[in-house]
């Protein structure tokens, strides 16, 4: 436990310490931050509920309305997604590249974050703490948050579109996050939009969660069926701790319950010994685990799952299909099938560019690469991409690749509150070609008091996190 808690220290709070310092430094003068503030109420006035997919007819000319940010003579950044990635990554060009004004553009009023919500699905902490200010984090840090969804680009202009106005940029950080993709279940549009309505997955946040939380908090009792994708999906540990917690939300209730996990892979897939042998002895009759459970129907009429080998019917459910790159990566041209998924960003690897492309990068968890798609690694590596941004701004040498960090800390039960651990980086392996975990720690025991300080260790985390994109 000692070295869990100086390796927190060091790979997460002494960082915060540090990036606060100089967040005192670069505090707004009144004159600037009432410019931002203007900016973002015209803004929010002018916001309209659009969908970020939609695409302009070829060859339809349309009319630049650029507001409401007038041409500068210092570089301008913009970043497209508030999520870890991209609050990271515009906090970290503020201070790198203090000179330069970074504009983060966001669809979402506010930031609810993912990482920790599986506590809030079973009802052990408030949605304030997953809740943020995202005028906070811009006031704070320097920069201009900006409401609105992205739907086009002028590459040649170097002009990008949105809802509320058309932005010109310098650099163009895009840090959208990850779409679902229910083509290895159904071409039925009918389907996948129930699936998507009456049985969100909820690993983007926010109404899925909602959702997913009424359905746990008022489940009467029988099968609750959750899924795991194959590939790399978002958060590898994540679907096996929110079995485990709604498990153990069950048994406290009393409520006759059984949490299915239908796993596509041949087992779990990260933690394993931790997760088993709690699954195995403390909800040996509230969960069942089944591996190889590859989906080929779903009858949601019939409230039906039927895979490759078995049938398992369900009083409710949570549906996580394969993951992809966000689509507007597709809508604006810079996405590729990948090995691990459909539609990630088609960069460079060690340079984060568009492939094609100067100046406009690619972070979080639509990089093709495969590092966890989860908040810590997004966070670490935004970061790294702030700093190659701002070699460009400053006219100064590239800089090598730098590992981004993954740590995880998962709970398996609530009452009482007890964790496992991973700590890894990552390498490249010339031979395979590709990225592999290099070093990986990992702290699997979850009984008696070290399992209890492991799971108060997360939420040391998150708040250092938390501190780190908003303050």
């Amino acid at each position: 436990m000692e070295w869990l808690s100086k390796q927190l220290f060091n790979k997460i709070c002494y960082p915060c310490i540090v990036n606060l310092y100089k967040d005192t430094i670069l505090k707004l003068s009144r004159r600037d931050a009432l410019k931002i503030s203007a900016a973002t109420v015209a803004a929010t006035a002018l916001s309209a509920c659009t969908n970020e997919n939609i695409k302009l007819p070829k060859k339809q000319k349309t009319k630049n309305i650029f507001l409401p940010f007038p041409k500068t003579k210092v570089p301008r950044v913009v970043v497209v997604g508030g999520g870890w990635s991209g609050l990271s990554l515009a906090k970290q060009l503020k201070v790198e590249a203090p000179q330069a004004e970074v504009i983060l553009v966001e669809q979402r009023f506010e930031f609810v974050s993912c990482p920790m919500s599986n506590l809030w699905l079973v009802d052990k902490i408030d949605l304030e703490f997953l809740t943020h200010d995202y005028l906070q984090g811009a006031r704070e840090n320097n920069y201009t948050f900006f409401q609105a969804s992205v739907y086009g680009i002028d590459k040649e202009a170097k002009i990008l579109k949105t809802t509320n106005g058309d932005i010109e940029y310098d650099y163009l950080a895009l840090a959208p996050g990850i779409d679902y993709d229910y083509s290895f279940w159904t071409d039925d549009k009918i389907l996948e939009n129930r699936l998507r309505n009456e049985y969100p997955a909820a690993f983007k946040p926010g109404s899925e969660h909602m959702t997913l939380r009424n359905k746990i908090l008022n489940f009467k009792g029988g099968n609750f069926i959750f899924t795991v994708p194959a590939g790399n999906y978002r958060c590898l540990p994540a679907p096996y701790e929110r079995a485990c917690m709604v498990a153990d939300y069950f048994k406290i209730k009393g409520v006759k319950a059984k949490v299915i996990i239908l796993d596509e892979n041949n087992d779990i897939t990260i933690k394993e010994h931790g997760f088993h042998t709690a699954m195995e002895e403390l909800y040996s009759d509230y969960l069942e685990y089944v591996p190889n459970a590859k989906i080929e129907e779903i009858d949601l009429d019939k409230k039906l799952v039927v895979t490759e080998f078995d049938e398992f019917e369900f009083e409710d459910a949570s549906f996580y299909p394969h993951v992809r790159g966000a689509k507007i990566l597709e809508t604006l041209g810079f996405a590729k099938d990948t090995i691990y998924n459909k539609m990630e960003a088609n960069i460079d690897p060690f340079s984060y560019e568009v492939i094609g492309e100067e100046n406009i990068f690619v972070s979080g968890d639509a990089r093709p690469m495969g590092f966890s798609k989860s908040g810590n690694t997004s966070n670490t590596e935004a970061k790294h991409v702030a700093r190659l941004i701002a070699r460009k701004i400053n006219k100064k040498p590239k800089i090598k690749w730098e590992s981004p960090v993954t740590v995880c800390i998962s709970l398996v039960s609530i009452n009482p509150e007890r964790g496992i651990f991973i700590h890894s980086e990552y390498a490249y392996n010339k031979k395979a070609g590709q990225f592999e975990f290099a070093t990986p720690v990992t702290d699997e025991i979850w009984k008696g008091k070290h399992g209890e300080q492991n799971a108060a260790s997360a939420y040391d985390w998150a708040r250092a996190m938390y501190a780190d994109m908003f303050e």
